[in-house]
């Protein structure tokens, strides 16, 4: 019954994200998150990493609007979207924070979202730990680029080092949750991590 809901709920969320032009299910997420923490403002600067195929990105530019900024970076390539800057690089890499820095000039972000990924090699601990590894570059991307009081959303795998992880993000933000939007898989591990008001030093 668990199974057959699961996969009746992607389905839905499937044929949603055809039927209102999103480019994946995973639209839904940082909608389900929006609604709940309201992470997102219109005319915010937003840092999208791990954007491809798009669908998050779609998203912070329909809340953002047409004055804001929605810079996607991924490291595999982007169909464009309309007033959305796609930046192709590897998030691991120095270079690749210095792009997004070069694109902002003197400003910073208002918000940085992250749905990286890391290759799944099924063994589930080597997982967990690159997708640790993964998140905890997000955090490097917020040292470097995030305004004081900005907001922060990152998706991590459960496991092990997960409340270490939790603790970094609450050295830096005033209030820290975690969360699991509706729209995801009943058999993920997935969780969504939002830091809001971030305590620049």
């Amino acid at each position: 019954m668990t199974r057959w809901y699961s996969e009746k709920k992607r389905e839905h969320y499937y044929k949603e994200a055809k039927r209102l032009g999103y480019r994946a299910r995973s639209a839904f997420k940082l909608l389900q998150i929006q609604k709940k923490f309201h992470v997102i403002k219109k005319n915010d600067i937003v840092i999208d990493l791990g954007a491809a195929p798009g669908s998050w990105s779609q998203v912070a530019r329909e809340i953002t609007g047409e004055h804001g900024i929605v810079i996607g970076v991924d490291i595999s390539p982007v169909k464009p979207i309309n007033g959305v800057i796609f930046l192709q690089g590897d998030m691991t890499k120095d270079e690749t924070i210095e792009k997004i820095r070069n694109y902002l000039g003197d400003r910073k972000a208002d918000v940085v979202i992250s749905d990286m990924s890391p290759d799944i090699s099924g063994s589930y601990s080597v997982d967990h730990a690159r997708s640790i590894y993964l998140c905890e570059q997000a955090l490097k991307t917020v040292d470097l680029l995030l305004r004081n009081n900005g907001n922060f959303v990152c998706k991590v795998f459960s496991g092990e080092y997960l409340d270490s992880f939790i603790q970094k993000v609450n050295d830096r933000f005033r209030v820290v949750k975690q969360f699991v939007p509706r729209a995801s898989r009943k058999s993920s591990s997935e969780v969504y991590v939002i830091g809001k008001y971030f305590k620049k030093n």
